[in-house]
């Protein structure tokens, strides 16, 4: 992804992300509370504004550092967010359990991210 995409990828992330708690807290927080799912939610909704914020933050970097790794970093965490967030917010939506099973997949990715991230960082000093 290119500097400026993964920029506006995060920020995008990180609109629907308020966008998305603020349902939960106000239209769906007494159904997520009476399912038990509230704190889930909170967890999709805090891990994916942390990860628009490092999507921005690489978006940065990579205007002054350019390294394929730093690349692979972008689609790591768009992916990791995606399957993380998503597989909790569907969860909570459906009650569907199995769904928890694919989201360290999510995580996963998340952590390759960051650690491409330090490698990216790493190689082009």
């Amino acid at each position: 992804m290119t500097s400026k995409l993964i920029i506006i990828v995060g920020s995008i992330s990180g609109a629907i992300s308020v966008i998305l708690g603020a349902f939960g807290a106000h239209a769906l927080k007494d159904s997520l509370t009476a399912s038990g799912r509230l704190e889930t939610y909170e967890t999709a909704v805090k891990y994916q504004m942390y990860h628009s914020l490092a999507m921005i933050l690489l978006g940065i970097l990579m205007i002054h550092f350019q390294h394929r790794f730093l690349n692979y970093a972008s689609y790591s965490f768009l992916i990791g967010t995606i399957i993380f967030s998503g597989s909790l917010y569907v969860l909570c939506a459906t009650g569907i359990t199995k769904l928890g099973a694919i989201t360290p997949i999510g995580g996963l990715f998340l952590i390759a991210a960051w650690v491409l991230l330090a490698i990216g960082i790493y190689k082009t000093a």
